[in-house]
């Protein structure tokens, strides 16, 4: 399989765009596998879309080099070709010195070259020092190409292309007009995903737009070209080698427009633990029969009011918790199983301050706006999970907060992350685990072999 990483120059470049629509127009031909950089949601669900395959998350800080190689490969069985957007700018990580959590980082890990997406916004010659800078920055990181974003003339495009060529010795195999068309749908968390955008409106014409603009400009074969057969740099860690011949158990994952927001190694993990998965709306559906529940982040604000009105849902999930069910839940997940969720006055232009009940299984309420929390978490779990003991590094990303009744048991400490209070998250009731944390599968497979354990002791005895 041949592969390919498309970097930007910053946040903001293009790169999403661009990546979405190359792999859509890739897919024409051949089988594409796609991957994420970094600890996001919203990308993934765009890339699997377009390309029928599930799009997977690669992040250094998170997950170690045989880990991204483990999920690499597994991701990449029965592809032609790979394609990796990367996230923000090519060098930025967790840290101002060291690359982990960055693009980089994850290139070299797998030893994939890349292609440079450059804002050529109002510079010329200018973005031949760019590219050089990136280019010469790291010797370990092979940028092979460049695609120019937000390109105004021809005149533009030719000078900014024979400047990059000249004094860089790099191809420039596209240059992408800056164009109100290239633009996605956005929200408060980034850009609306996927499944909800699709629902109505012009987002499926905006995606057939992208795509369409950047057939015209983006020269396919030259990008072909730049592809390098991949070259294990090392071993790759065996993550879902089934334990089980057959399913024991039945996992209910809540999926609809309110929770979007699961990494996809999640469901291939959930089944080689021996877990039939099952996806259910906590919106539309009436309460699944399960012996475990996920609930993962999303936008619960957003449809509020639909959440509330399925009551049988809520109290389904509360009775469940009551009766020691395994529930996991992350972020927007952890928001639902409060009592309610506050929406201020003045949050979307709101006049008035707005309450909707939610499922009341941890006392205490969910609010948004609030301080926009965003960046890496780590820290540990201790003996009151439900789950285990064990060390982990995630991510947290919200605009609400919770607070919680006076007392509640907390089972992470962080030493790095804000959680739901003072560095304290993962708040426990009984067989109910809720957090701000959000946790990768892979990295923190240990969670989910005890979530899987505890459905099993639950229902089926030790």
């Amino acid at each position: 399989m041949k592969g390919l990483l498309i970097s930007g120059d910053r946040s903001g470049s293009g790169k999403t765009s661009i990546t979405l629509a190359l792999a859509a127009l890739l897919s024409r031909e051949a089988t594409v596998q796609t991957y994420k950089v970094a600890m996001d949601y919203i990308d993934p669900s765009y890339l699997t879309a377009v390309t029928g395959r599930p799009c997977r998350n690669l992040d250094s800080y998170v997950m170690s080099p045989a880990q991204m190689r483990g999920v690499f490969e597994h991701g990449a069985k029965g592809a032609d070709l790979a394609l990796v957007e990367g996230v923000r700018g090519l060098f930025e990580g967790a840290e101002a010195v060291g690359d982990a959590g960055s693009t980089a980082s994850v290139a070299k890990a797998l030893d994939l070259p890349v292609v440079l997406v450059v804002d050529a916004r109002s510079i010329t010659r200018s973005a031949a020092a760019i590219v050089n800078g990136y280019a010469g920055f790291d010797p370990d990181v092979k940028v092979v190409g460049v695609i120019l974003n937000n390109i105004r003339t021809a005149g533009h495009r030719e000078k900014t292309t024979r400047a990059i060529e000249h004094y860089c010795g790099l191809p420039v195999i596209g240059a992408v007009p800056r164009d109100e068309g290239m633009q996605l749908a956005m929200r408060h968390l980034g850009l609306v995903p996927y499944r909800e955008g699709q629902e109505g409106g012009d987002f499926l014409a905006r995606v057939e737009a992208v795509q369409d603009v950047v057939a015209s400009c983006i020269d396919l074969d030259a990008l072909k070209a730049l592809m390098v057969e991949y070259t294990p740099q090392g071993p790759a860690e065996e993550i879902f080698a089934p334990v089980r011949a057959a399913p024991d158990l039945r996992v209910a994952v809540a999926y609809d427009e309110a929770f979007t927001f699961y990494y996809n190694d999640l469901f291939d993990l959930l089944r080689v633990l021996g877990a039939e998965v099952v996806t259910f709306s906590p919106i539309h559906d009436s309460f699944p029969e399960a012996d475990g529940y996920i609930l993962g982040g999303g936008y619960p604000e957003i449809h509020a009011a639909g959440l509330e009105k399925n009551r049988g849902m809520r109290e389904g999930l509360r009775a469940a918790a009551e009766d020691g069910v395994p529930i996991y839940a992350e972020c927007g997940g952890l928001v639902y199983l409060t009592d309610c969720l506050v929406l201020r006055s003045g949050w979307q232009g709101r006049e008035h301050e707005e309450v909707y009940e939610m499922c009341g299984v941890l006392p205490g309420e969910a609010a948004i706006p609030a301080r926009r929390t965003l960046g890496y978490v780590e820290g540990r779990s201790g003996p009151a999970c439900p789950f285990g003991d064990w060390a982990f590094k995630g991510h947290e990303f919200h605009y609400s907060e919770v607070d919680l009744a006076e007392g509640t048991t907390y089972a992470y400490r962080l030493s790095r992350g804000t959680g739901i209070a003072g560095g304290m998250d993962g708040a426990v009731r009984g067989n109910v685990l809720a957090s701000y944390t959000h946790l990768h599968p892979v990295a923190s497979a240990a969670l989910y072999r005890g979530f899987v354990s505890r459905c099993r002791e639950r229902w089926n005895g030790p």
